[in-house]
């Protein structure tokens, strides 16, 4: 029994050393041979402790308690929890048949409540200052395409207004002393423009440089250094804002939990669409691991995608890195 036990930490330490969520199935199986443990007591456990309660199969108990309050939602955590406790008085009884089991009991059910409150506090929380933290990288995006759009938009004025600018002076300055086919053909193109400009929509359907945005978007990762191959391409502002949102997470998530610095983002063309890819080198993750309350990766980068007409996602990880592709057919 001793040598399973030693064996399943080992696997925990692995766990801790690689940095990584802890799995279901090593959570459950620690459920399972703590409750072995506390079935066997009477031949692993002293007399002595067993009359004090302070025996190291109490405190294994209390340890898989928290372990499994952190790991799962209360829904399982109450059931496993009572089972544990259960299983060490049972095995007490088996080890002292006149021993009380009820003081340790209740200090283990006191146990098992506070750490499903403490937990649901937490997942609030969290889940709380992850919508917050969304809505700011929202914010944030809104305003740096609000800010290229405008830059555009002043571009064009700029441009536009210096050619009707250029036609008005000559005609004060008296150039044309009489009507010209040159002249008229000029005034019509100005005025065209002018009236195109006034009618363009000014929604999440003007023009955005994409390259420029991602750039903006990258530079902001200060905890990375991102390489980047950004290819010159202009998408309507809405398209723009979903590609910089999830190149956000998408870094965000590279910065948080791959254990590397660096990264790469790289935008081109492939077969007519604007593909966009953010890829690492770091330890990688098991998509049918990720807990429902993980929005980062599912909302934030493959459902705000496809969501987008004619758009996409896919992460394909692996322990030699993660890659995720976003794509967009004009």
């Amino acid at each position: 029994m001793l040598a399973i036990h030693l064996a399943w930490t080992a696997l925990f330490v692995r766990v801790w050393w690689r940095k990584d969520m802890l799995p279901s199935w090593l959570v459950a199986g620690d459920v399972v041979v703590t409750a072995g443990l506390c079935l066997a007591q009477r031949h692993l456990v002293a007399q002595e402790a067993l009359d004090t309660g302070s025996s190291w199969v109490a405190g294994l108990v209390t340890m898989t308690i928290v372990i499994a309050g952190v790991t799962w939602k209360p829904a399982v955590v109450l059931p496993m929890g009572l089972a544990v406790a259960g299983a060490f008085a049972a095995g007490v009884r088996l080890a002292s048949p006149s021993h009380d089991v009820v003081g340790t009991l209740g200090i283990h059910l006191v146990q098992l409540l506070a750490i499903v409150i403490l937990m649901t506090l937490l997942r609030r929380s969290a889940a709380a200052t992850d919508a917050f933290l969304e809505r700011s990288v929202r914010a944030e995006i809104s305003r740096i395409v609000e800010r290229l759009r405008r830059e555009d938009e002043l571009k064009q004025v700029g441009s536009i207004h210096e050619t009707a600018l250029h036609t008005l002076t000559m005609v004060g300055l008296g150039t044309y002393d009489e009507p010209s086919p040159t002249l008229s053909a000029q005034v019509r193109t100005d005025l065209a423009a002018l009236e195109k400009l006034r009618d363009t929509p000014r929604a999440d359907s003007a023009p955005i440089a994409l390259d420029t945005l991602l750039d903006e978007v990258a530079g902001r990762a200060t905890d990375l250094e991102v390489r980047r191959d950004l290819m010159p391409e202009t998408v309507p502002g809405n398209v723009a804002e979903r590609f910089a949102r999830a190149v956000t997470e998408a870094l965000a998530n590279i910065a948080l939990h791959s254990g590397v610095r660096e990264a790469e983002l790289v935008s081109r063309r492939r077969d007519g669409e604007i593909l966009v890819e953010v890829a690492d080198t770091g330890r990688g993750f098991d998509q049918g691991q990720l807990p429902p309350d993980r929005f980062g990766v599912r909302g934030s980068i493959l459902d705000m995608m496809r969501s987008l007409p004619n758009g996409g996602a896919e992460i394909s990880s692996s322990s030699q890195g993660t890659r995720v592709s976003l794509w967009w057919r004009p």
